[in-house]
C-alpha cells in the first residue's frame, strides 16, 4: 500500500492499527526475536531525560518507549501521542501504563505549545507519515532548547551477501507471522514495503538536520534493516 499518499495513505495506515492493536506488542517481540524491547530502552538512554522533566513519545501506539522512559526516571511526565485511539485504549488497559498521559495527537500538527518537552522519541512512526520534513518540524517546534529526539525505525538494508536471508524474513516470515498471530497479513506486508521504500539511514538523518536539529547522528541495526537517529534543538 506504499503507492498511497495523503490523506489517503494516512486512513490506510491508520485503520490498519486499529485491525491489529491487540496483537501489535506480540507481534514486535516475535518479529524482533524480543530485541524491540532492547532498542526502545537505547532509545530511552540517548533521550537522556532530567528528572522531572517531560516526555513526548509521538506514535506511541501502545506506549512501549513511554512506560520505560517512566521506568528508568519515575519522576518524569510521560506523554505518549497517537492518532489511531485503538493503540493507546489497549495501553490504558495495562495497569503498568496508567501513568502515561495519553494525547490524541496528529503528528502533522501538535496540540502542544513552542518549547514544551525535553526529549521527543518515536518508534516505528516515521516511515508511516506522509510529510517527514514536516513532522521533524513539529517535534523542533515543542522540544526545549537543547531538547533531544529519538528515532528508531526500520530502515532500507544494504546489498550485502545475507541480504536475500533479510529479504526472507522481511517477505515470508513476517507476513506469515501476521496473518497468523493477527489474521491481517496484510499490515505485514506493508511493513516489509515501507521499509524498503522508506529513506536510507543518511537521507533521514538530512531531513533531520534540515529541521534544524545539531549533532545528528545514527546508528544502524540488526544488519541495516533498523536504525536509530538522535540530534539536539
Amino acid at each position: 500500500m506504499t503507492h498511497l499518499s495523503g490523506a489517503e495513505r494516512a486512513i490506510y495506515v491508520q485503520n490498519m492499527f486499529t485491525r491489529i492493536a491487540g496483537r501489535y506488542d506480540l507481534m514486535n517481540r516475535l518479529m524482533t526475536g524480543g530485541q524491540d524491547v532492547r532498542w526502545r530502552k537505547m532509545a530511552v538512554a540517548l533521550a537522556a531525560l532530567p528528572p522531572g522533566g517531560r516526555l513526548l513519545d509521538l506514535g506511541t501506539g501502545t506506549g512501549d518507549i513511554a512506560a520505560e522512559a517512566l521506568r528508568v526516571t519515575p519522576t518524569i511526565l510521560s506523554v505518549g501521542g497517537d492518532f489511531t485511539l485503538e493503540m493507546m485504549r489497549v495501553g490504558k488497559s495495562d495497569p503498568s501504563r496508567r501513568a502515561i498521559r495519553f494525547v490524541a495527537s496528529d503528528a502533522l500538527n501538535l496540540p502542544f505549545p513552542d518549547n514544551t518537552f525535553d526529549a521527543a522519541t518515536s518508534g516505528y512512526l516515521m516511515r508511516n507519515v506522509i510529510d517527514v520534513n514536516h513532522v521533524w518540524a513539529e517535534q523542533y517546534r515543542v522540544l526545549k532548547p537543547g531538547g533531544r529526539v529519538v528515532c528508531l525505525d526500520t530502515s532500507p538494508p544494504p546489498r550485502s551477501i545475507l541480504y536475500p536471508f533479510i529479504n526472507f524474513h522481511l517477505y515470508v516470515v513476517i507476513p506469515a507471522l501476521g496473518r497468523l498471530i493477527t489474521g491481517a497479513s496484510d499490515a505485514y506486508t506493508y511493513l516489509p514495503d515501507s521499509t524498503v521504500n522508506f529513506l536510507s539511514a543518511e537521507k533521514l538523518a538530512e531531513r533531520m538536520t534540515q529541521a534544524g536539529f545539531k549533532n545528528v547522528q545514527f546508528k544502524r541495526l540488526v544488519l541495516g534493516a533498523m536504525a536509530i537517529h538522535w540530534g539536539v534543538k
